[in-house]
C-alpha cells in the first residue's frame, strides 16, 4: 500500500448563524431549532434529486477554522485528555467533520436542514442519506461517553460556551 497525498474539492458551502463558537451544540441533535443551508455549486445540484425523500441527511465537510492538530485532546464533557480518535473533535490530522442533520426542504441547489453544529461558511466536501437500515446499530457501547447520558439525561456541557 503506498501512501499519497488525496486532494478534495468542496462541492458547495454550509451557511449556518455560527460566526464562532459561542452556543454552537457539540452535536446538532442537542438543539433542532437552529437551521443551516448547504448551497451547492449548480454543477452538483442534480445531485440532490430524491434528497428529499429522506428526513435525514451526512454532511461531510472540513473543518475550516481548525489551526491546529492534537493527537490527545481533552473533549468538553471530560476533565482528561482522550486520543483524537475516541473524540470528535475538529484538531484532528485531516480535519474531515460530520453531522447528521434534519432535511427540512431542498430548493434548486440550496439543502435546508435544522440540528447545525457547524460554523458559518463551512466546505462542504460530500453529502450522504441518512438510512435507518444501514446507519443504525444495535447494542451500541459509547465508550468513555456513556457515563453521561446516563438515564436519558443530556449533559449541560452539550453547549459550546453557552451563557
Amino acid at each position: 500500500m503506498t501512501m499519497e497525498e488525496i486532494k478534495l474539492n468542496p462541492i458547495g458551502v454550509i451557511n449556518t448563524p455560527y460566526k464562532d463558537q459561542k452556543n454552537i451544540p457539540i452535536q446538532g441533535r442537542f438543539d433542532d431549532s437552529v437551521e443551516g443551508c448547504c448551497v451547492l455549486k449548480n454543477k452538483y445540484s442534480g445531485g440532490l434529486l430524491h434528497l428529499e425523500e429522506f428526513s435525514h441527511a451526512i454532511l461531510i465537510y472540513h473543518f475550516h477554522k481548525s489551526e491546529k492538530e492534537e493527537i490527545k485532546v481533552r473533549p468538553f464533557l471530560e476533565p482528561i485528555e482522550h486520543g483524537v480518535f475516541a473524540i470528535r473533535s475538529p484538531h484532528r490530522p485531516n480535519k474531515i467533520g460530520f453531522s447528521i442533520v434534519k432535511i427540512k426542504k431542498i430548493l434548486e441547489n440550496k439543502l435546508f436542514f435544522s440540528q447545525v453544529d457547524m460554523f458559518d461558511g463551512t466546505p462542504l466536501l460530500d453529502i450522504k442519506p441518512f438510512v435507518k437500515h444501514f446507519d443504525n446499530r444495535e447494542n451500541v457501547k459509547s465508550g468513555w461517553i456513556d457515563k453521561h447520558f446516563r438515564n436519558g439525561k443530556i449533559p449541560d456541557e452539550t453547549i459550546i460556551n453557552k451563557k
